[in-house]
């Protein structure tokens, strides 16, 4: 594959994991030049497949193995030629991949996405695997992108790593510290996608209430709003992944002011217990989250809450899961997500004695998920006769009679959907949608007459 080479080579890149893995991806094929490279979505036709893997917990982990082997059957069966695995997992375990999967011919870390092409040209000159690096790169508004997700959405990576060190956690060891983008950077990005006909930005970063705090001067979120929405032709804009205590009044105001910045938050708290969060090294109590709580919903009353939650950390008894549970069945928050822990190498919570067995961790998991389904039905049920901002995304996958779309209470890929029973619209457009039904985690709606 020497640069005179004029043979095009056909390029699939399977991503797994949350949508900051997403967005490395898009930036690997962005740095593909297109008149050597065509990007195909069945592997099938590939010459060349990249695997980019996650590896937060174990599940995820094994997830990205399965694909790994997976995908390597077109190896030893079709048409591909070369396999690269890239992300979390390389960072991670790069030594003991090398050895465990003889499939791969060589392997990229998380700050590699823009070698892709230099790592590609080395290996087919013979030259061996190099050494995977620190995790230091971020991407800015310069970076070459291929946007995968449908015209009208994209994620935008405002930041990248974390200084929060929770316990559990291994981003900081996969993703680095703290590295935050300018705000004419994001600005500049925004702009672009919205010209290019992107209705709804999703900022997203492990923490992006940190956005900027480690230039000195404490957050700069507020900022980097106050800017964005000033762009004429950007609908929605959502916000991510927000650590607590980083949620302050200036943040609540601006979003209960402006228009285009949707009422929602991703608002992590993982436990309510304060033994369990002092143990997770979460910085926050059962006071902080109540009061945080009631200030959020004081401020914008209307706001669609999502959090995430462990169950099963080292030493948690079966009265803290109780009060866990108590706390959900108050009915808090409008979507949830709960991870079972995952003993993870390398974290300080792997050390902790009173590891909860498996079974019970699976136990309690499903006990919050039917708690929540029924917090959830009924917040929906409330919706009935609303009338709601909805994003037209396509036809419904059961029926090709009834659009489906995502109201604005609805994040991509993580909440649920709302299908559209009356009306006509394109994909992109936002209608008005009155809600007739739903169900746990949907929303039935119609088109309102203009």
């Amino acid at each position: 594959m020497s640069k005179d080479n004029v043979n095009k080579y056909n390029v699939s890149l399977v991503s797994l994991g949350c949508p900051k893995n997403l967005v490395d991806a898009e930036v690997m094929l962005g740095h593909l030049p297109a008149e050597r490279f065509t990007i195909v979505t069945n592997d099938s036709e590939a010459d060349i497949i990249v695997v980019n893997t996650c590896a937060f917990i174990s599940e995820a982990q094994k997830e990205s193995v399965e694909t790994i082997l997976e995908v390597a059957d077109h190896k030893k069966n079709g048409r591909c030629k070369l396999l690269i695995v890239s992300g979390c997992l390389p960072q991670r375990y790069q030594d003991e991949l090398a050895n465990e999967l003889p499939e791969v011919d060589f392997f990229m870390g998380t700050a590699d996405a823009p070698r892709i092409l230099e790592l590609l040209e080395s290996h087919l000159q013979g030259e061996q695997q190099q050494e995977i690096g620190l995790p230091d790169y971020l991407y800015d508004h310069t970076t070459p992108r291929v946007t995968s997700s449908p015209f009208y959405s994209a994620y935008v990576k405002i930041a990248e790593g974390c200084a929060n060190h929770c316990s559990y956690c291994v981003i900081p060891s996969i993703r680095g510290t703290l590295r935050s983008r300018t705000i004419p950077s994001v600005v500049a990005e925004v702009e672009r996608l919205v010209e290019n006909g992107v209705k709804e930005i999703n900022l997203i970063a492990q923490d992006v209430t940190a956005f900027g705090a480690e230039r000195g001067n404490g957050s700069e979120l507020t900022a980097l709003l106050r800017e964005l929405v000033k762009i004429d032709k950007l609908a929605w804009l959502r916000l991510l992944y927000a650590y607590p205590d980083g949620v302050t009044d200036e943040l609540l105001d601006l979003i209960a002011a402006e228009e285009k910045i949707c009422s929602y938050l991703d608002l992590p708290i993982q436990h309510i217990d304060d033994q369990i969060l002092a143990a997770m090294n979460r910085r926050i109590d059962e006071t902080v989250i109540r009061s945080l709580l009631e200030r959020i919903r004081t401020r914008i009353p209307d706001i669609t809450l999502r959090t995430s939650l462990i169950v099963g950390f080292p030493g948690e008894t079966d009265e803290q899961f109780r009060k866990l549970l108590a706390f959900v069945e108050e009915g808090h928050f409008d979507r949830l997500g709960v991870f079972q822990y995952s003993r993870e190498e390398g974290t300080s919570a792997a050390k902790l004695d009173q590891q909860v067995p498996a079974r019970t961790k699976l136990s309690r998991y499903k006990r919050l998920m039917k708690a929540q389904s029924r917090v959830s039905f009924s917040k929906n049920l409330a919706l009935k006769g609303r009338i709601e901002p909805t994003l037209v995304e396509g036809y419904s996958e059961e029926t090709e009679l009834l659009l489906r779309g995502r109201s604005i209470r609805q994040a991509p890929d993580v909440d649920g959907q709302v299908y559209i029973t009356s009306g006509q619209a394109d994909v992109g457009d936002i209608v008005d949608l009155k809600i007739t039904d739903s169900s746990e985690y949907d929303l039935i709606g119609e088109i309102c007459e203009k």
